[in-house]
């Protein structure tokens, strides 16, 4: 029997014993799962704000997402911010009857529709950036300015190997173009 290498467990977790003889990293060790971690380590912060103002992350996202462009047709917005087409939609009838939104159908083609921030969004985004300002500011001084910048930098060098290379035979530009929630 191969023996499983155990990364060094944090403290109040016990490491267990494998229930098979399948060589695979430990959990908690998983390049996805310090990922998700260190994302949810952070927003935390950021939904605790978002909630004083009444709307959700995701929400928050399609809305900074608006702010860098005129209009965006739905499908390049669900792309923009890493949302399945269901989840977006259901995020945009509730940012329109918010008023929040705009959106339209393409005169050319009634299938695609285009959305932009309208002035309440803008509002709102004036309102809610103060307390996201102050907590990544709070973020930098508690993990170092230049520390976050090497880090955002690694981060995109990582994206834009992963997105370079196909590391897995038989992967689909599907598979490699899923968005998530």
């Amino acid at each position: 029997m191969t023996q499983r290498t155990e990364a060094p467990s944090r403290p109040g977790v016990e490491p267990r014993a494998s229930r098979s003889n399948v060589q695979l990293r430990n959990f908690s060790s998983s390049l996805p799962m310090a990922l998700l971690r260190a994302r949810e380590a952070v927003m935390r912060h950021f939904r605790a704000s978002l909630r004083e103002y009444n709307i959700t992350e995701q929400q928050w996202r399609v809305l900074r997402a608006l702010t860098t462009v005129e209009q965006i047709e739905v499908t390049d917005l669900a792309r923009a911010t890493y949302l399945l087409s269901p989840s977006l939609s259901r995020i945009l009838r509730h940012l329109e009857q918010e008023q929040y939104i705009t959106r339209h159908t393409v005169a050319s083609d009634q299938r695609r529709s285009v959305v932009a921030i309208a002035p309440r969004g803008l509002d709102l985004i004036a309102v809610v950036s103060p307390d996201s300002e102050s907590i990544y500011g709070r973020i930098a001084d508690l993990y170092g300015a230049e520390k976050l910048g090497l880090l955002q930098d690694m981060l995109r060098e990582l994206e834009a190997v992963m997105n370079q290379h196909n590391i897995r035979a038989g992967l689909t530009e599907a598979d490699l173009s899923d968005a998530g929630d």
